[in-house]
């Protein structure tokens, strides 16, 4: 413990590769720490911890490999708070720079940090199809895949797995094969023969009955006697590998913890590393170091802090495997990418991981792409020095990678003189804000559509998903009346509009938000007398002076935008430790400028603003995208929060990426589910093609959709199964009548009966507001704006009367705007 806490001291004195003195009181406690580590130690290895076994198999193989143990036998309570205080998870949290690990040979293919980031996939025909498997294999590997998967869960498989090996060595491929294996440690021996990589879940490997039983276990001995059992199943197949070179992947799953494990840890990031580190302790009893780890989830928070707890555990015990990164059941389209991107991209930000995969509902060699582009913003990151670089030195002392914890902005407040409601500029969950062109003005019912709006006789209305705020970086003229109309409409719904100080004091426009820059504001810029509100946009890099600024400001948010040159991912993290350090609550919407293609854009957020908001850190998002569309924006940025965990505004649905288990057309059956089911914004469903991971990847699900059986479907609630072998036909609507029977439908009808009650509600408060503040005419009717104050009984009734009218009216049958 004293040894990590000097190095740790050490390595806090400077986060970048330059010489730095070290301080004077570290010396005589690092000599003190050497000697203790020397008088108690019964070996000490300097050095790499990978010499341990690189340069000294004999010190490893003499010395009695400790027996397994668990966790409260290893050290003290207090001895493992005070060690995990001192932990770190990567080589750099101010800097992308890849974590050490020994490499990894899996046929001809080395991973690990000495060597670049691999790609991989999971063929979804049939194992026992061996023409079809060698066909797919052969399409993943043409389209980038440096190693490719297949299931393995019986004998038959078992036999075709020689049959497809040598189909392809025929044919001149030699990508390495992986062969998945669950509940099958005999299979897993045949196999060992024919493929170059094993994959076990340590969740089921030796749970043969497939029960996911749960269990209490009330005693250690217990406990032990199943890691007893776990040792003499896992040993067989160690020595296998060991001996033909074969690599092993020990690939922890969040929905498959075996019971003893959730019985200890609950279903945790904490449990799985334990699980996995149960397996990792019996390869290494037996010198057998071909292996690496993943830590799966379909969440990307869970997953991102798993990977990170096993990363730092693998520091704290000296071990430098290697990692495969993945989101699991990901789903499919632009959700399954950004959910991706959101998990891998953040670990990638990090340094931390050797291959990767990103499941999607999709053909296999679909998967390759945005696999291929995940690595090419990772290897940007780290290989472009200059984007760290620029950002100033600093220190990281809040964010605690452990624990989850939301930053909470300050939500914007009423004041009295506020002429228009300004509350709902910013949503609680976190606020999508859209950067909208003159042209995109010129064309006012296009635009409320592609920001969301529900509109009744040319009017908007804010909806689930409807933007929050716009961010226009020039406004319309002051005689160009259509575009000034909209914007004022959509004022009046909620909706705020941002813009630069200077462009507001050149072209007002009432009751907007003033943007300065940080600059301007430690220089102390005079805000428009039009603005009612004011926002600063931050790049990240300034210095500590123009930071300062930031204190005892009224700004209603902050735009976090760094400027071509300076690491996003590290700049924010700068940025968020300074408003930590000065309690500032301002909230910080992520500002992007990027002019990229669809995927391109979809994968870059989701990497470097997922890294932020999968920590806590942000309240929103506001992509500048001039060649892509409003709406493709929008739902952009939705999916972001949403992937984040922040805000729900559709249904979200977790479905396994098909392999050859899968036990109907997944692809198909998903569409068909998204379909029915589509408007039901807060319902999570699982669509899986088996059960193969557990019911508990069903963790995050409401409702579940599981093939079990041929022509059959098993039916969830949660991780209880409670409809039991339906006909495939009628498993649609039986999932329907589920939800149904839980509350949580909403016929499609309804919902649309739901929005225009919300649109006469909205119309109502309308005209209460138009008669209490100031009576609108349309400015296209040649009039200008008319305030009123002071007014008669006789000007109340007719204005209220006014607001009643269009909340009434149907809209069917008007057509002529009436105001």
């Amino acid at each position: 413990i004293m040894f990590h806490v000097v190095r740790s001291e050490m390595a806090g004195c400077c986060h970048k590769s330059v010489q730095m003195q070290t301080p004077s009181w570290l010396s005589p406690l690092l000599i003190v720490a050497l000697v203790t580590c020397f008088s108690q130690a019964d070996a000490f290895v300097t050095g790499p911890s990978s010499l341990l076994f690189k340069s000294q198999p004999a010190l490893l193989s003499s010395h009695r490999a400790p027996p397994l143990r668990t966790t409260w036998n290893m050290m003290s309570e207090d001895s493992i708070t005070k060690a995990k205080e001192v932990l770190k998870y990567c080589e750099s949290v101010y800097e992308t720079k890849r974590r050490p690990t020994s490499t990894v040979t899996a046929g001809d293919l080395k991973i690990g940090s000495d060597h670049p980031i691999t790609l991989q996939t999971m063929t979804t025909a049939m194992t026992t199809d061996v023409e079809g498997s060698i066909d797919q294999v052969m399409r993943c590997a043409d389209a980038g895949a440096d190693l490719v998967r297949l299931t393995v869960q019986g004998q038959r498989e078992a036999n075709a797995c020689q049959e497809i090996k040598n189909g392809l060595l025929k044919k001149g491929y030699k990508t390495p094969l992986v062969a998945d294996i669950h509940f099958a440690p005999k299979i897993a021996m045949q196999v060992a023969d024919s493929f170059d990589k094993i994959r076990v879940n340590p969740g089921n490997f030796a749970d043969g009955r497939k029960s996911f039983e749960e269990k209490n276990y009330d005693d250690e001995t217990a406990y032990q006697a199943e890691l007893d059992y776990i040792e003499e199943t896992f040993t067989p197949l160690v020595l296998k590998c060991k001996e033909n070179n074969v690599a092993m992947r020990i690939g922890t799953n969040h929905g498959s913890l075996s019971a003893r494990t959730l019985s200890y840890f609950g279903d945790t990031p904490k449990g799985m590393v334990e699980s996995a580190f149960e397996f990792a302790r019996i390869c290494r009893k037996h010198d057998y170091h071909n292996f690496l780890f993943s830590m799966k989830a379909s969440n990307p928070k869970v997953m991102v802090q798993a990977y990170r707890l096993l990363a730092a555990e693998m520091y704290a015990e000296g071990w430098e495997y290697p990692m495969h990164l993945g989101v699991t059941e990901a789903g499919e389209g632009e959700d399954g990418r950004m959910k991706s991107a959101i998990g891998i991209g953040t670990l990638l930000q990090d340094g931390l991981g050797d291959t990767i995969r990103v499941s999607l509902t999709e053909d296999p060699w679909l998967e390759l792409d945005p696999c291929s582009k995940l690595k090419a913003i990772a290897d940007k990151q780290r290989e472009t020095k200059v984007w760290t670089d620029a950002v100033p030195t600093w220190r990281e002392t809040a964010r605690n990678f452990k624990e989850f914890s939301q930053r909470q902005g300050d939500l914007p407040v009423q004041k009295e003189d506020d002429k228009i409601d300004l509350r709902n500029v910013l949503h609680r969950d976190g606020s999508v804000i859209q950067a909208v062109s003159l042209e995109a003005l010129s064309s006012p019912d296009q635009l409320y559509y592609d920001l969301g709006c529900k509109t009744a006789v040319g009017m908007p209305f804010k909806d689930i998903a409807t933007t929050d705020s716009l961010f226009l970086r020039q406004l319309p003229p002051i005689g160009a009346d259509k575009e000034r109309t909209a914007l004022r409409r959509l004022q009046e719904v909620g909706v705020g509009i941002l813009a630069p100080a200077a462009e507001l004091e050149a072209r007002p426009l009432d009751n907007s938000i003033a943007v300065l820059t940080l600059d301007e504001v430690k220089a102390g810029a005079k805000v428009p007398e039009c603005a009612a509100r004011t926002a600063i946009s931050v790049r990240g890099d300034e210095d500590e002076a123009t930071l300062a600024a930031l204190e005892g400001n009224d700004a209603v948010m902050l735009l976090l935008n760094t400027p071509d040159g300076v690491s996003r991912v590290h700049a924010s993290r700068r940025v968020f430790e300074f408003l930590k350090s000065k309690e500032i609550a301002t909230p910080v919407i992520h500002h992007v400028v990027m002019d990229a293609p669809r995927d391109e854009l979809v994968l870059t957020v989701g990497s470097q603003v997922g890294c932020s908001l999968v920590d806590g850190n942000g309240d929103g998002i506001l992509i500048e995208s001039p060649s892509n569309e409003l709406e493709f924006v929008r739902t952009t940025s939705f999916g972001l929060l949403q992937g984040s965990r922040m805000r729900n505004t559709k249904t979200e649905y977790v479905s396994c990426p098909s392999c050859g288990r899968t036990l109907f057309d997944l692809q198909t059956v998903t569409a068909e589910i998204a379909e029915a089911t589509g408007h039901l914004p807060g319902v999570t469903i699982a669509v899986m093609g088996c059960i193969v991971n557990g019911p508990g990847e069903m963790a995050d699900a409401d409702f579940g959709y599981v093939g079990g059986a041929p022509g059959k479907i098993d039916l969830y609630v949660g991780k209880e199964l409670v409809r039991k072998g339906i006909p495939s036909a009628e498993a649609c609507q039986g999932l329907i009548d589920l939800i149904k029977e839980h509350d949580r439908w909403v016929d499609p009808a309804e919902v649309v009966e739901e929005e225009e009650a919300k649109v006469a509600a909205e119309r109502q408060h309308r005209g209460e507001r138009w008669g209490d503040s100031c009576m609108h005419v349309d400015e296209g009717m040649g009039h200008k704006l008319v305030e009123c104050s002071g007014r008669s009984a006789v000007h109340n009734v007719i204005l209220s009367c006014v607001g009643w009218a269009l909340a009434l009216v149907d809209e069917r049958t008007l057509h002529a705007k009436c105001r």
